[in-house]
């Protein structure tokens, strides 16, 4: 098989022109290698890797998937045809015998659920190189979700790369840039991790669920919260989405120092008012009622364990303020 060697630039991670001639002339078979050393001189050979052997990316730009079914639909068909497209993967920088995907996630995590090697390039290439390529391989397969493409955009940031190499990596300008910083900054990363992929949700959405964010922030404990619902786990990522949206947009409508009150797996059961002289339970319905006499009935206990608490506040206020 051919040596394909690395010019330097991620623009080069393409085969020669007339490597499809010299392969059809020599062919060869991938060579298996249980544990073939990262220093191998070999750039850009055809290997078979032990898949507990490849390590994920250091600049993640994928969420939980939770299509399934095709992603039961790709293993099935790589279990039945082969895997028909190599993976690429660098050498790990820091542990010998290791290496790094650049980029075929789904086509590792296929072979490891198979049980099977994974197919692989092997290329020496630096952080720079690794994000812009695997950026690039992504952008040209358009199979990552806007989100997921913001979340790597800001990866990239965190790890001091420059703004034209996040641009060539992703194909944006300054402007989407800007925006995607914008959403990863207001909207909590947990959360966006929370809700997962989203691929039917596009940039609008998340940069007007950004915006709600950034003037509702007390409604981000109550939604990190649940999330973690065994409900909520179980929607897809676009339900997901669809519900904190709503749920930060219901919380903006009741205005300040009001919030929605449901229970950890969604269910409304009114609104908490207050103000700094007042609490008050609104019952939207017949369950939402019985939380409000389950909290009249709690109130002795609660103001015992107040008492206990040693909170330091004064007791003998004067009539004109009680």
């Amino acid at each position: 098989m051919s040596r394909r060697k690395l010019a330097g630039s991620a623009f080069s991670l393409v085969p020669a022109p007339d490597s499809a001639k010299q392969q059809s002339s020599k062919p060869k078979k991938p060579e298996l290698a249980a544990s073939p050393s990262p220093s191998v001189s070999h750039i850009d050979e055809l290997l078979q890797l032990d898949t507990a052997l490849i390590e994920p990316s250091p600049f993640a730009d994928r969420l939980t998937d939770d299509d399934h079914e095709q992603f039961e639909a790709f293993v099935k068909s790589i279990a039945e045809h082969g895997q028909q497209v190599p993976i690429r993967v660098r050498p790990h920088p820091d542990q010998p015998d290791r290496y790094q995907v650049v980029y075929g996630h789904r086509r590792l995590a296929a072979a490891q659920k198979l049980k099977i090697p994974v197919n692989a390039h092997v290329l020496e290439i630096g952080d720079r190189e690794l994000a812009v390529a695997q950026g690039i391989e992504n952008s040209a397969r358009q199979d990552l979700s806007w989100i997921e493409r913001a979340l790597f955009a800001r990866r990239m940031d965190d790890a001091k790369f420059r703004p034209r190499d996040i641009y060539t990596a992703l194909s944006i300008d300054d402007a989407e840039l800007a925006r995607m910083r914008g959403v990863c900054r207001h909207v909590p990363i947990d959360i966006i991790e929370a809700i997962g992929r989203a691929p039917k949700i596009g940039r609008p959405r998340w940069v007007a669920l950004a915006k709600s964010f950034a003037k509702n922030s007390n409604a981000v404990q109550n939604i990190r919260d649940m999330l973690q619902s065994e409900r909520i786990r179980k929607m897809g990522s676009d339900a997901r989405f669809s519900w904190v949206h709503e749920l930060i947009a219901e919380s903006r409508a009741l205005g300040t120092g009001n919030s929605p009150l449901r229970e950890a797996d969604g269910f409304g059961l009114g609104e908490i008012k207050y103000t700094s002289k007042e609490l008050r339970i609104v019952a939207a319905n017949e369950r939402g009622r019985a939380f409000a006499d389950f909290v009249r009935t709690e109130l002795p206990r609660l103001l015992d364990e107040f008492s206990a608490l040693d909170i330091v506040t004064p007791k003998n206020l004067s009539p004109d303020s009680q």
